[in-house]
């Protein structure tokens, strides 16, 4: 067959036409999805959360839900609180020794006479205004109208959290940085009022961490066995919750898991929860943790184990598989633990149970008697031996 130059040409031209037909009705190749799209975080039935989680070392989030919508900030005030304390002390940003336990007793142990402290010696909700203006803070704002000396009462978002701890690890002052940061990794089991202070972030991940927890609605009940409880008059009243309305919800038990992990603070945590009336506080701790354990945390080492409820209340982690055995701490009633391996010890009778199989906590460092485990065996499936 003979064919021109012409030809040819209008040929090659339909060959073209129909190479870009098929391209624009080609399927696309997949995009892949980004950590955050892989899995929303898994919010517990009943719960609010404010969540975002910001990796230092890519400058995203890997997570974020509600992260703008204000809770009560309960004791995660207290950062704002030490930051404008120490904010005009520079270069060394020392303080007198005395001062100095206070602040460290308030970041480390969230002491609430020590926030009690600040908060009526440095202005009150002027902290808030102070510490919105420099660290350009969008969500924040102190206690609403009535309650102005109820500095857990302030709102506090997820994002702003995040903004508050990236300027202190990226625009502070080395020793001012150095006195936050060394308080919250050196953050107590329990907290000053007897409440366990290992939920959420500390519960989720292997050390390193950094945290400032935060919880506020359940009473005064104190779990914790290792510290005396020291709730004064006017840190129940903090604690209380007023019946009246506010654009902040103050009626609903509150929940909070603050701070940093991974080499380096890697990742920046800031998950706030509320729970339905009445929670316990150990159900509020299994929901949070739950939650945190869900999430996209780059850097972060999930810790490794197997996942009981428990049952019962006062329930003594001890330093070996025997009731003779120092009393490590006390659980919080009906929360969820992790067990990392388990071993025969002292048999315990609590009618009508009787064990003589004991779990080992990675997270209390300590054992307790599997029979609060809620197990239909003595011995827990899926657990090794110790």
């Amino acid at each position: 067959m003979h064919t021109t130059t012409r030809g040819k040409v209008v040929l090659a031209l339909g060959w073209f036409v129909l190479a870009v037909v098929l391209l624009a009705t080609a399927t696309p190749p997949a995009r892949a999805a980004s950590p955050a799209e892989a899995a929303a975080p898994e919010i517990p039935a009943g719960v609010s959360a404010g969540v975002a989680v910001y990796d230092r070392e890519t400058g995203t989030f890997t997570e974020e839900h509600n992260a703008h919508m204000q809770f009560r900030a309960a004791s995660v005030v207290k950062l704002l609180i030490a930051l404008d304390h120490l904010w005009d002390r520079g270069p060394s940003y020392s303080l007198p020794a005395d001062d100095r336990s206070r602040l460290d007793s308030m970041l480390r142990a969230s002491d609430d006479d020590a926030a009690n402290h600040y908060w009526s010696n440095n202005g009150g909700s002027a902290i808030i205004d102070r510490m919105s203006a420099h660290l350009e803070l969008e969500d924040t704002e102190g206690p609403p109208a009535g309650y102005s000396g109820y500095w857990g009462y302030t709102a506090l978002s997820a994002a702003d959290t995040v903004r508050i701890y990236r300027w202190i690890l990226d625009r502070a002052p080395a020793a001012l940085r150095d006195i936050v940061m060394s308080n919250l990794r050196a953050s107590t089991r329990c907290g000053k009022d007897g409440f366990d202070q290992r939920f959420g972030v500390p519960a989720s991940f292997q050390a390193p961490w950094a945290v400032k927890q935060g919880w506020s609605g359940f009473g005064d009940t104190s779990d914790c066995s290792n510290t005396t409880a020291t709730t004064t008059a006017t840190t129940a009243a903090r604690r209380s919750i007023p019946a009246e309305a506010s654009d902040v919800n103050l009626s609903r038990p509150a929940l909070h898991s603050t701070g940093t992990t991974g080499p380096g603070d890697r990742s920046i945590v800031a998950v706030f929860t509320l729970h339905p009336q009445g929670a316990s506080f150990g159900a509020a701790y299994t929901d949070t943790t739950r939650l945190v354990r869900s999430l996209n945390v780059p850097g972060a080492v999930k810790r490794t184990g197997t996942w009981f409820g428990t049952w019962g209340s006062k329930v003594q982690v001890r330093a070996d598989a025997t009731t003779a055995s120092k009393a490590l701490t006390t659980l919080p009633a009906g929360v969820e633990v992790q067990v990392g391996c388990q071993k025969r010890g002292q048999q315990v009778s609590v009618p009508p149970y009787t064990n003589d199989w004991w779990a080992y906590l990675p997270l209390y460092g300590g054992y307790v008697t599997n029979i609060y485990m809620s197990s239909p065996d003595n011995k827990l499936p899926g657990v090794p031996l110790c």
